[in-house]
């Protein structure tokens, strides 16, 4: 969870939100990208998801890391990771 919202990944890798729109409560830009997510970690006002193809989907806040535009790939990414502020 953000400050203001929070975010559960569902049995099938998708992943729904609700909340603060702007703290990331509103996933309606980077939907489409949130499947197959592995793993999920939240900053003050923004949301990372790490898919199985180790691309990584953010949303939220882009001041607190929320850039939509911003899909990276992870060479290395390991369960826990987000979690462990990595």
């Amino acid at each position: 969870a953000t400050a203001c919202a929070f975010a559960a990944v569902l049995q099938d890798g998708s992943v729904v939100t609700w909340g603060a729109e702007d703290a990331g409560g509103d996933c309606t830009e980077v939907q489409e990208e949130l499947r197959d997510i592995t793993e999920l970690g939240a900053s003050f006002r923004a949301f990372a998801a790490i898919r199985a193809d180790g691309q990584v989907v953010t949303w939220g806040d882009p001041d607190y890391g929320g850039d939509v535009h911003a899909l990276v790939t992870l060479g290395d990414v390991h369960q826990g990771d987000l979690a462990k502020g990595a």
